[in-house]
């Protein structure tokens, strides 16, 4: 369950930045529009990245931003419960992580832009908390979908350790993907249809309002 917001309150200092521990700005690496790393289906030119980065409602509610993502939805990965509960994930004790399933279309946004964004949304040094959502559940995390999106997640992480962009190791999880378990529909869209709720406006807005900074020029008009 997401931390009494009181604590986010007193938090809200931490919880301004999407990557807290940042000491230099995160490099881009090379992208192709027409990405080998694709997971396209024969009847569609639609790609899926499935990430965790703390809370999905904030990941959700920045991805949805950008151009050429076409689909974001939130669930659970990495666990051994088949069709987990919210609540039964909250306890940590089912091995999931609070992910999206992220469709995009490669002609418009590379996978490495999307892992590019990914580093932007949390801060990967922290492995098993954002902020003051604390818990597996709230791991960084890469589930690859094939050989490429592996080879090209760990080459990034590789990058970004060499060049000490973070004060600290990035220990970001890279895992084959094995499931995605949609979270109930409430959880849908939840920055959209609970702005003005007291998470949202501490902890998801700040976020939004920074990554809509650093993507201004891939975000949907």
């Amino acid at each position: 369950m997401k931390q009494n917001i009181f604590c986010a309150a007193m938090g809200v200092l931490s919880l301004t930045s999407c990557a807290q521990n940042q000491n230099k700005e995160i490099p881009t690496m090379e992208t192709k529009t027409d990405s080998t790393s694709s997971t396209k289906s024969q009847t569609s030119n639609l790609d899926t990245a499935t990430f965790g980065a703390g809370c999905f409602w904030c990941v959700e509610a920045q991805f949805q931003m950008l151009d050429g993502v076409v689909k974001v939805e939130s669930g659970f990965s990495g666990g051994t419960m088949k069709n987990p509960s919210y609540k039964e994930v909250c306890t940590g004790n089912t091995g999931h992580a609070e992910v999206c399933n992220i469709v995009f279309d490669p002609k418009k946004i590379s996978y490495e832009e999307m892992l590019y964004a990914f580093w932007q949304t949390h801060d990967p040094t922290q492995l098993n908390r954002q902020g003051n959502d604390i818990g597996t559940q709230y791991r960084s995390v890469i589930f690859y979908h094939n050989d490429n999106q592996k080879k090209l997640a760990e080459k990034y992480k590789q990058k970004l350790n060499d060049e000490k962009v973070f004060d600290k190791p990035v220990v970001t999880e890279i895992s084959s993907f094995t499931a995605f378990y949609k979270a109930e529909d409430y959880h849908a869209n939840y920055y959209k249809n609970n702005g003005e709720e007291s998470y949202c406006q501490f902890v998801i807005r700040p976020k939004v309002e920074k990554f809509q900074k650093v993507f201004k020029d891939k975000l949907k008009h």
